[in-house]
């Protein structure tokens, strides 16, 4: 382009046109006022206020020394706000997809720091696979599943490489299984964090499928900043003959050619800027079914780990409130060990005898304030019927009274309501000898069976406010004590050392039995408390001598303990006649656990 002087208000009209939505007025005076807007950006003004003429004339000769060629400034001339520093993009766009305040990202933030499984993932997806997206995306499935009312930002409020991230994540929000599965996340930093780690190889084959189209988007993303830069440009050489104008409002013309050029490059950059946008919006469409159904069953994925997780840690008995208080690494291993324990399998089962306890804390016994059911004869004074007292009323009739108040032929109301049973300690007593590894009713190990009945056991003492005791045994020599006192917690972690201890070996009845009795000779000379009950939880027949079958009859009377027999898959141990049938007061089956109506007494007297 040839250095010939120029008008520079055309060539701002040209810019103008170029750029008119994103334009910029100057007030109309002899050289543009100063701007606040141009202050902010930091751009020098395009013309300063009038100076004296010394010091003008110096500055104009200085420049004249470059060029003689100068063209006036028109008054009121429309600039671009490109040439003002201003974006060429409009409003600010945005990596992230799901709107989030400071402290929802410093919820991700901390999270990240201290689960090594979302550092890893981001770590694998960024990196190893060049998803530069990745780690947005990953904080997007969080906040989508952490927040309590998510929100996904506009597509035009997206800048084009993370179109893909803000299909993905729009697609999620919109599956059944993920509501379901924010019923689960949504307030708590750890589920939605292993609900993002559960959708991890989903996530990998969204990204994997939809590389093409990220490839697109980000070249739309670089023709963007390309375009940004080119607009730059333009306000730099605008600046550039700003700084050059005389007090006359004239620009050298080698200034004037730079303009020119930079806006001729800006247009070019927006052009192609603008193909690249229309490219990667066609490419993401028509991959938008394949990405939709690679969410749905991402969420569906994530929403079956979550709930197994939640069903898991309900079975084991730990409530959201102990979860809430519970450290990140502490839960994560907490879960980790449920998850892999010896009675995983059979979470479920635990579950169910926990859930039937849970259901039956009282025994329906006679004579207990409750519910009115019939009149019965009887001799308490409290439940006689009004016609009864009717008869003191009278002197002819009171010998009446007195006579079937002596034999207990009064009329009285009959009732039934609810009373607690036993006050003292209850005592499992599980066999965990070698036959307890075969399999029971259902197919079920005969393990899990006893040791669910024992952690049954477990809440119906904490809710009695009764100690509870476990003495896992096997042989005579072979025998562990786990106490869980009732002014205590009892620790999740020694319930699962309780219910994944196994000894193995042989099998002594003498020997737990011994030892349940002695505690309960404790807790009655300490705490004056009798009434125990005992639950003896085995699958073998095992004799005892006739010496210790008298002290422990002896030992009965005396502490007033009820002894409770469940056999586990093999009824002859409980036939009659049997060592088990002698010990026990009430002696059952573990096959009755299979309905619940048949084994809710058990729980209900205990």
């Amino acid at each position: 382009m040839d250095a010939t002087p120029s008008r520079i208000d055309e060539l701002a009209g040209r810019a103008g046109a170029w750029l008119a939505p994103r334009q910029a007025t100057f007030a109309p005076s002899r050289r543009p006022a100063r701007s606040p807007k141009l202050f902010e950006q930091g751009v020098p003004p395009l013309a300063a206020p009038a100076e004296s003429p010394s010091t003008s004339s110096t500055r104009t000769s200085g420049r004249h020394a470059e060029s003689t060629h100068r063209t006036p400034l028109l008054d009121g001339q429309t600039l671009p706000a490109a040439a003002l520093g201003l974006s060429g993009t409009g409003p600010g766009r945005h990596t992230a997809a799901v709107v989030a305040d400071r402290f929802d990202r410093f919820t991700w933030r901390d999270t990240c720091a201290q689960s090594a499984g979302l550092r890893e993932l981001a770590e694998e997806l960024g990196e190893r696979h060049g998803h530069a997206a990745a780690p947005d995306l990953l904080a997007d499935v969080f906040l989508a599943a952490y927040k309590a009312g998510p929100r996904v930002r506009e597509h035009a409020e997206m800048v084009p490489s993370r179109l893909v991230n803000h299909q993905i994540v729009t697609a999620l929000l919109e599956s059944a299984d993920f509501a379901e599965l924010r019923r689960e996340t949504a307030g708590d930093p750890y589920a939605a964090a292993m609900a993002v780690l559960a959708q991890a190889g989903a996530v990998r084959g969204l990204l994997e499928r939809s590389r093409p189209e990220q490839q697109r988007a980000d070249r739309a993303d670089r023709a963007r900043q390309a375009a940004e830069d080119a607009a730059n440009a333009v306000s730099e050489a605008l600046r550039s003959a700003a700084e050059e104008a005389g007090e006359d409002g004239t620009v050298a013309a080698e200034a004037a050619d730079a303009v020119r050029q930079a806006v001729e490059a800006a247009e070019a950059a927006e052009a192609e800027a603008e193909r690249a946008a229309e490219g990667a919006a066609q490419a993401l469409a028509a991959a938008a079914p394949g990405l939709r159904t690679g969410a749905r069953n991402a969420a569906a994925k994530a929403a079956g780990a979550v709930r197994e997780e939640a069903a898991l840690l309900r079975a084991w008995g730990v409530g959201a409130g102990e979860l809430e208080r519970m450290p990140f690494g502490r839960r994560a291993l907490l879960a980790e060990r449920l998850r892999t324990g010896r009675l995983a399998r059979w979470a479920e089962l635990i579950g169910r005898f926990r859930q039937m306890a849970g259901g039956e804390r009282a025994r329906k016994v006679e004579n207990a304030t409750g519910e009115l059911v019939g009149v019965t004869l009887g001799d308490d004074l409290s439940r006689v019927i009004p016609s009864e007292l009717a008869h003191l009323g009278l002197p002819e009739l009171r010998a009446v009274f007195a006579v079937r108040y002596a034999a207990g032929e009064l009329m009285l109301y009959d009732s039934r309501g609810e009373q607690a049973t036993g006050r003292g300690a209850i005592i499992a007593c599980v066999d965990t000898s070698h036959s307890m590894y075969e399999a029971g009713p259902g197919g079920i190990t005969r393990e899990a069976w006893s040791k669910a009945c024992a952690l049954a056991l477990l809440d119906q003492a904490r809710h009695a406010g009764r100690d509870f005791v476990g003495i896992l045994f096997s042989a005579a020599d072979r025998l562990r004590v786990f106490r869980f006192p009732a002014g205590e917690p009892a620790g999740i972690d020694r319930v699962l050392d309780f219910a994944e201890t196994f000894l193995g070996g042989g099998t002594s009845y003498q020997a737990p039995l011994s030892a349940a009795g002695e505690l309960l000779a404790e807790e009655f000379d300490d705490a004056a408390r009798g009434r125990g009950d005992i639950v003896m939880i085995t699958d073998d027949d095992c004799g005892v001598t006739e010496a210790w079958m008298r002290r422990w009859n002896e030992a009965k009377r005396r502490l007033d303990f009820r002894v409770f027999g469940v056999v586990v898959g093999a009824p002859r141990v409980g036939a009659a006649g049997s060592a088990l049938e002698a010990l026990c007061d009430n002696l059952r089956c573990v096959e009755d656990f299979t309905d619940v109506h048949a084994a809710a007494d058990l729980f209900r007297v205990i």
